[in-house]
């Protein structure tokens, strides 16, 4: 069943093909994002528009992936294009401060309840910067992360530390593992300079995070002088600062990137002024050591333009808390489709994130996510893309402002005659 799927996939699109063997000349694996990569090739789009994508071959689907949450305006959100070729057309690569610089970072401080914040151009960055502050603060050399974490491109653990991390030490802890994890961070605690956790796993499965856990690592981790970081690179979309706030877990510093760069590359990390001040080397604050960060791009017109249009006018706080509900809703009619498919099929996640998986109950860690059916998962996601349906190969559905309810509906009915249809497997 799955050799036709995909025959009937590449039948369908054969300029995505086209298209795909001509990277593959120029770009290892015809790309430069591993996650887009799965068999037996990936579209190729030319268009998109609010919650539409349109491919080469002349396809529409209804986007429910959302750009992995880059995506959370929709496709060409016009009030920051509008912002953005404004501001283009007064200065480009400033080479200094300028206003749009310090309106978001105001912005950001507000909302998410920072004292300082600092820019780079990927959540990636982010965290790598994150990491570099709290080992220049504790003068100790250990990272604790968590089995199914993903960090960004070098802070890899999907199974375990990649080798091609960063070159840090690592100490690697059971996801949503209370016990284990504060028995590991006791173990290590006098070389133990982080906690880097994500609230909920997000390229490891759409995995929440426990509140007792949440709550628990972090206060044993700030007990034996570890600093406490959150990556909210993707769950920062969540209520009004956050879904750690929503957990009840405090951290140290927290990381951004995606969606509050509205279509461009941005990555922030913040939190308290003992932390951040590290990076503080102007001539007032006479500090005797400090840590660099450079970056051309780190304050760059279009993202820093894009984020104030993102922050204050658009997906304000209270724009937050709604789009979590609808996301919570959603999700729920989602389970009851999966329920009545009397097919051995699940979905988790929190707010607007989710996540499909070809398992009886969703999954509390990455193991769980591990046990998958693989054929089952690959025939729902050619499934869902047969009926116009664009989502992510793992499962991954992200909700986007610009859906409207007839779409989610399509969504829905889209996803329960794939599941029918796969009953007779």
């Amino acid at each position: 069943m799955l050799a036709k799927a995909r025959s009937n996939f590449a039948d369908r699109n054969p300029q995505s093909r086209t298209h795909y063997d001509q990277a593959r000349r120029f770009l290892p694996g015809g790309h430069t994002r591993t996650v887009l990569t799965h068999a037996p090739f990936p579209l190729t789009f030319s268009a998109g528009n609010e919650s539409w994508l349109h491919d080469v071959d002349g396809h529409t689907y209804i986007d429910m992936l959302g750009d992995y949450t880059a995506g959370l305006l929709g496709h060409s959100e016009h009030r920051v294009i509008d912002a953005v070729a404004a501001a283009l057309k007064t200065n480009t690569s400033v080479g200094g401060i300028h206003p749009a610089e310090t309106h978001l970072a105001r912005l950001m401080c507000e909302r998410f309840g920072l004292d300082r914040v600092r820019f780079t151009n990927s959540g990636s960055e982010a965290n790598l910067m994150a990491i570099t502050t709290a080992l220049q603060s504790t003068g100790r050399d250990e990272i604790l992360v968590f089995h199914g974490g993903y960090h960004g491109g070098l802070l890899y653990f999907a199974s375990g530390a990649a080798p091609w991390n960063a070159p840090y030490r690592f100490v690697v802890a059971p996801y949503n593992d209370t016990d284990r994890t504060l028995a590991l961070i006791e173990h290590h605690a006098a070389s133990l300079a982080a906690v880097v956790m994500e609230p909920m796993l997000g390229s490891g499965g759409c995995v929440p995070a426990n509140e007792h856990f949440a709550r628990q690592v972090f206060a044993r981790a700030r007990s034996v002088g570890a600093v406490t970081i959150a990556d909210e690179v993707m769950t920062s979309r969540h209520g009004p600062k956050g879904m750690f706030a929503l957990l009840g877990a405090q951290p140290d510093i927290s990381t951004f990137g995606k969606y509050i760069g509205g279509g461009f590359s941005f990555g922030a990390f913040g939190g308290s002024a003992e932390l951040l001040d590290q990076f503080d080397t102007s001539p007032e604050a006479n500090r005797t050591k400090v840590v660099a960060h450079a970056g051309t791009f780190n304050n760059n017109m279009s993202s820093m333009t894009a984020g104030c249009v993102v922050l204050s006018d658009i997906f304000t706080a209270e724009v937050a808390v709604a789009h979590t509900a609808r996301g919570d809703e959603f999700r729920q009619s989602v389970a009851s489709v999966l329920a009545r498919s009397g097919l051995p099929v699940c979905v988790s996640g929190f707010g607007s994130m989710m996540s499909l998986h070809a398992l009886p109950k969703p999954p509390l860690n990455a193991d769980d996510v591990a046990g998958r059916d693989i054929e089952l998962q690959e025939l729902m996601f050619l499934g869902l893309l047969e009926r116009g349906v664009y989502s992510a190969a793992r499962g991954m559905m992200n909700l986007s402002l610009t859906l409207t309810d007839d779409q989610l509906a399509t969504v829905l009915d889209a996803l329960e005659d794939t599941l029918h249809g796969l009953r007779q497997r």
